[in-house]
């Protein structure tokens, strides 16, 4: 039995009289949703862990490697708080890994996914009662604010949602004006890099047992996956997540505004903060990092500039991947669909093609065009 099951099956509560929540991968937080406010001892939790699904595309290893570490020690800190947890490995779509599960334990209670594939994959749940959809409460804004921020439709300017953004929440506001009285300082953080300040060193963390054997199970079966994996800097535990947010905040934030644009090839990252994959399973919250970095004695084109990336990018690409069904639906015209999922460029640079899984009830690989029409290769600074 590997060191994973054995720590759950010690931690885990008696299952009996409890409801059920289903989590995705992009919801690991017990900080929203109803596992931030029901007793945890009357709560039992379904994690699924999916195979099939990292073999769907040639995601890079190290992103695999984040999703699964986070997910194993998320069952593992909730088994701890009382939570009863039902981790599933599933090789096959989320849909009939949960299916079997509802008979016993009823129906499941599920916060509404940020991944239109996932939403699809789950649509027959939904549609027969079996998988209870509520509100993400992940997210800053509200459609109704995108939508007003609209106008009569496309094209969608993210300015223009931003600062109705920043008006509701009066976040960086004095009254009705913008602190400092400009709503955004990027034509001024454009600075290039030469050197000084120096970048900071990003942080490593513990490889812990999990790790160790989520990094086996990947050099093991998607050995044929893109990228090297580093467990050293993968943050993968609440600690962890919490360790690298005090670092960047120490380190990346003072400095982040003028060189948020700039690139070297001295520094992989500069002053960004590493956070973005944290915020996306929301092992941080983005709405603590927003109150944090409020509440920061930080240079203004600094602090607007960091906040404009949560508050404004990205709750617009939310709003506008959900107004047009991830790409699917577009002013000028619906686009072809992918029956299957692409390969991402990886037969370009590969030099083979993608061998991908696929099942009879396979859901849609996703919106053909590249939709900004690009078609000039990356230097190969990118690639390195």
């Amino acid at each position: 039995m590997s060191t994973f099951k054995q720590e759950l099956a010690k931690t885990q509560p008696k299952e009996k009289g409890r409801t059920w929540l289903f989590v995705p991968y992009d919801q690991l937080s017990a900080e929203i949703g109803p596992l931030s406010r029901e007793d945890p001892k009357g709560l039992g939790l379904v994690l699924v862990e999916s195979p099939w699904k990292a073999s769907r595309r040639p995601y890079h290893k190290q992103k695999l490697a984040l999703i699964m570490a986070n997910l194993r020690h998320f069952a593992l800190e909730q088994a701890r708080r009382g939570v009863a947890v039902r981790y599933v490995v599933a090789d096959g779509p989320y849909h009939k890994a949960l299916k079997p599960l509802i008979p016993k334990l009823g129906p499941l209670r599920v916060m509404t996914p940020a991944e239109r594939e996932l939403r699809a994959d789950l649509q027959t749940l939904f549609a027969s009662g079996n998988l209870i959809e509520t509100c993400h409460e992940g997210w800053l804004t509200r459609s109704d604010l995108f939508e007003e921020s609209t106008g009569k439709g496309p094209p969608w300017r993210m300015d223009r949602f931003y600062r109705l953004a920043r008006r509701e929440t009066g976040i960086l506001m004095e009254g009705e004006k913008p602190q400092g009285g400009k709503f955004s300082y990027d034509v001024g953080n454009r600075l290039p890099w030469r050197g000084e300040p120096p970048a900071p060193e990003p942080p490593i963390f513990r490889v812990d047992s999990i790790k160790q054997e989520v990094g086996a199970l990947i050099e093991k079966q998607f050995s044929h996956h893109p990228g090297k994996l580093n467990l050293r800097t993968l943050p993968a535990t609440v600690k962890e997540a919490e360790g690298l947010w005090k670092w960047a905040k120490r380190e990346c934030l003072p400095t982040f505004g003028p060189y948020e644009d700039a690139m070297s090839m001295r520094s992989h990252g500069l002053f960004h903060t590493r956070i973005s994959a944290l915020l996306n399973i929301h092992r941080l919250l983005p709405a603590r990092v927003v109150r944090d970095a409020v509440s920061m004695d930080l240079p203004l084109a600094s602090q607007e500039g960091f906040i404009r990336q949560v508050l404004g990018w990205r709750e617009f690409v939310q709003h506008v991947h959900r107004a047009t069904d991830g790409f699917r639906r577009l002013p000028e015209n619906d686009p072809a669909t992918n029956r299957t999922p692409g390969d991402g460029g990886y037969a370009q640079w590969a030099g083979r093609a993608w061998k991908q899984k696929r099942t009879r009830s396979d859901p849609d690989g996703g919106a053909l065009p590249c939709i900004l029409t690009g078609d000039t290769s990356l230097a190969p600074a990118f690639l390195a």
